[in-house]
């Protein structure tokens, strides 16, 4: 553990942030796979919805830095090709 005090408060504001890192990249975790599940049923309103929805959230992680803007948009290409796959298929 630090002794200065502004490393003790450096300590408690890292683990803040990562705490809070985590709650984002948790979040888009779930939002792909509710699109996984809206593709699995094929219901192409649903799929719609929750890739705007994903997108979205991809896009707030980036700019706020909670993921590395290659990861979003690696993020955002693979849920992209996911969701543009079935409607071809559904076609």
């Amino acid at each position: 553990m630090a002794n200065i005090a502004s490393q003790k408060k450096r300590i408690l504001r890292t683990e803040r942030e990562r705490v809070e890192n985590r709650r984002v990249t948790s979040a888009i975790k779930t939002y792909f796979n509710r699109l996984e599940t809206a593709v699995e049923e094929g219901d192409s309103e649903a799929i719609a919805t929750e890739h705007r929805m994903l997108v979205s959230k991809i896009d707030k992680a980036v700019q706020r830095r909670a993921i590395h803007s290659n990861n979003g948009a690696r993020k955002k290409s693979r849920a992209a090709r996911l969701a543009a796959g079935t409607e071809a298929k559904a076609s």
